[in-house]
Formats: C-alpha cells, structure tokens, sequence
C-alpha cells in the first residue's frame, strides 16, 4: 500500500466516524425552544405536556438535549 493511498483511507475513516456520531445524536447539540404565550404557563399546561412528550418520542429530553424557555 502507499502512502497516498493510506492517509486517503485515514481521511475517508476519520470521515465516516464523524457522520455515523452525528446519525447516532452524539454531537452535544443542545436545541432551545422559545415559546411564546399570553396565559401563564400554568393555565397551559396540558399543552406543554404534549409538546414534551411528542419531542421525547423523537428523542428530544429536556435537559439534556433540549432548553425550552417559557416567555
């Protein structure tokens, strides 16, 4: 094998590993979420529980990937 051809499969490993982490979630991205409402959140409450469950199911946990800031 030479050179040139080792470090392109190097490169094309290193490469690969970057992107299957990035499939798996694995990037330490954390997403925030602003919501906006006119009622107290409280009075709301059942429809931040659903929007909490739908994003869990999708693999979005509070606290550790996600930061919703109520306003």
């Amino acid at each position: 094998m030479r050179r040139r051809d080792f470090i392109t499969l190097l490169g094309a490993a290193a490469t690969s590993f970057g992107l299957a982490a990035d499939l798996r979630g694995e990037t330490g991205r954390v997403y925030r979420i602003g919501v906006l409402e006119t009622i107290p959140v409280a009075q709301n409450a059942a429809n931040l529980i659903g929007l909490l469950r739908g994003l869990r199911e999708r693999g979005y946990v509070e606290g550790q990937n996600l930061q919703i800031e109520y306003r």
